[in-house]
């Protein structure tokens, strides 16, 4: 009789443990909910620090400029590529050392870096350049274009390419 009672009992626990279908449902819609809440702030979050690093990006290619031109020739670098180059030896025109390897590549943090040196004088030293930052896919890595040359001003456009009749940022 005791056994019989002991698997009575038995019976009740397995029937009553564990998590219904409508509990499980109810969670499931929890976390959906709180997720169709969190994944647009992530995308912001995201667009605003790729922005961020494309205007630092741009102040850091200027700045490495003003090094290279009072450092080789009195004249701006050709390519982004002799303004970077690896870390190895002694710094030259085609491999200054002055910005790092992802950013000489052109691509870095969701924006293309598209550099042209501009008016070369007789001697072939360039004594101007244009700097154009553009988000690599618009409106989910970058919403911002950014533009930059020799004055050192970065301008900004929100809807396309940047040029020097843009606005600067603040």
């Amino acid at each position: 009789m005791v056994k019989l009672n002991l698997n009575k009992t038995n019976r009740k626990r397995n029937a009553n443990s564990g998590f219904s279908l409508i509990e499980l449902l109810i969670v499931v819609a929890i976390i959906l909910i709180i997720a169709a809440i969190a994944i647009p702030n992530l995308i912001r979050a995201k667009i605003a620090a790729n922005q961020a690093s494309a205007a630092e990006s741009c102040r850091t290619i200027t700045s490495a400029e003003v090094i290279y031109y009072t450092a080789y020739s009195n004249g701006f670098a050709p390519s982004l590529v002799a303004l970077g180059g690896p870390a190895v030896g002694s710094p030259t025109a085609a491999n200054a050392q002055l910005i790092d390897d992802v950013l000489s590549a052109g691509t870095k943090s969701g924006y293309v870096f598209t550099y042209s040196a501009l008016k070369a004088d007789p001697t072939g030293a360039y004594q101007d350049y244009a700097l154009n930052a553009d988000p690599v896919n618009p409106g989910y890595t970058g919403v911002n274009h950014y533009f930059t040359d020799e004055p050192s001003v970065i301008h900004m456009n929100i809807s396309a390419k940047a040029s020097a009749t843009d606005p600067p940022i603040q």
